[in-house]
């Protein structure tokens, strides 16, 4: 059987143009979050599988990749479900893990705790544009603090990360949970019926306001209802006068709390940010994930399409694990998006070290290479990036494509000429 060239699909090789383009952004995010207080942390790529089944995950625990038991462990004759096959399985986020690896870890971390996180995903999805099976992910959280100082960091952290890149223009969408639960009380909705009503008004964006009215009555929820839900959305404005409306629309249903922390969100984010950006109250936001508890947001980019980016507060995720619950809120972006985005406008990756090559001639004598060599640790040494190769015999065509490299001083070296150097 011939063994095959091309990658599993919905995973992909890394040409070296992409490459120099994540390393850098790599940096980037690590260099501007570890300045906004964010620690490096990292976990294992492959979870206990009752840990990424425990139906917070939403959707994506149908998209899990799972692990079958090894050697005396695993029994497939004998086997009468699944959980006598399987034990483990690739992490679908970096939320999950992280919440396992704190509370095995709480004692030995400070509180509040602010981590970073990047690393590799998988999930068993359908590629497409800016989607993969496999897949970078980066996450900052901060657990143990209640306030909504968290939620502001969080957004002022990512929003200069996306000014430091050259993204402009872009909306941060911001919703709370206890919005969604109190405008459907305030409706009429039975309370076992929110996620369903949750489910179809996410959809707004794709199916607009009729469609979702239509969805919800053939859901057989009642005319009344649904007119008086959707009626809120056309009251509702999209900035800090839109919270005080709900505020004041849904008393006895909205914590006063919830509509004070949003207010204050908005307004210290708009007076402290660094990045040219806008962020707006969106009441349509749901976000997919269960495990949600208050503070919701999103990355709108208008040049993708879609979101690259989102997160929210989930408190009692943690408890799960320790049985006492602790605050906790993060902030993804999608950074496959964003370096598919840069990749198709073109982005040049900003450098102060200058690259410079050294094309040997054929049959070079020992002492002309060591020559060479002396010469490429003295440029190495003085900060640039030095690369020594065999001259061709189309020479033209190779200095060619060291130039597209970005090797903007090419040295041609012969052994009758060697000691010019």
């Amino acid at each position: 059987m011939a063994l095959k060239k091309k990658p599993v699909t919905g995973m992909k090789d890394m040409m070296p143009a992409e490459m120099e383009i994540r390393d850098y952004v790599i940096g980037l995010i690590k260099e501007t979050y570890k300045a906004f207080g964010f620690s490096s942390i990292e976990t294992p790529c492959v979870e206990h599988i009752e840990n990424l089944c425990s139906k917070q995950g939403g959707d994506n625990e149908k998209l899990i990749f799972k692990i079958l038991k090894r050697g005396e462990k695993l029994k497939i004759d004998t086997a009468q479900t699944e959980s006598d096959l399987v034990d483990g399985g690739l992490r679908y986020d970096l939320t999950v893990p992280l919440s396992r690896y704190y509370s095995n870890n709480a004692n030995d971390l400070p509180s509040p705790f602010k981590a970073l996180q990047m690393g590799n995903v998988w999930r068993a999805d359908r590629p497409q544009r800016g989607r993969f099976r496999q897949f970078m992910q980066c996450d900052i959280d901060i657990l143990g603090e209640p306030g909504n100082l968290a939620e502001i960091e969080l957004i002022l952290a990512t929003s200069t990360l996306l000014g430091k890149l050259d993204f402009r223009n872009f909306t941060i969408r911001i919703n709370d949970r206890r919005f969604l639960k109190a405008m459907a009380a305030y409706s009429g909705f039975k309370e076992e019926d929110y996620e369903n009503v949750f489910i179809i008004l996410d959809k707004m964006d794709k199916i607009g306001m009729d469609g979702v009215a239509s969805e919800l009555e053939e859901c057989g929820y009642e005319k009344e209802s649904v007119e008086k839900y959707l009626q809120l959305f056309k009251e509702i404005t999209n900035n800090v006068e839109g919270v005080r409306y709900c505020k004041e629309k849904l008393e006895g249903f909205l914590p006063d709390e919830a509509a004070s922390s949003l207010e204050m969100i908005i307004t210290s984010v708009e007076t402290a940010r660094e990045a040219d950006f806008k962020i707006s109250f969106d009441p349509t936001l749901v976000r997919g994930m269960s495990y949600y508890t208050g503070t919701i947001f999103e990355i709108s980019m208008d040049e993708f399409g879609g979101s690259v980016g989102g997160g929210g507060r989930y408190d009692e995720m943690i408890g799960k694990f320790t049985g006492q619950n602790t605050p906790a809120v993060g902030f993804s972006i999608g950074f496959e998006r964003i370096v598919m985005l840069l990749l198709e406008r073109g982005y040049q990756v900003p450098t102060s070290r200058s690259k410079k090559a050294f094309l040997i001639e054929k049959n070079m004598p020992q002492e002309g290479m060591l020559k060479v060599l002396s010469l490429a640790k003295e440029e190495r040494a003085a900060g640039k990036q030095v690369m020594i190769v065999n001259m061709k015999k189309n020479k033209k065509f190779q200095k060619e494509q060291l130039v597209e490299q970005g090797y903007e001083d090419i040295v041609e070296c012969y052994r009758d000429s060697i000691n010019e150097l």
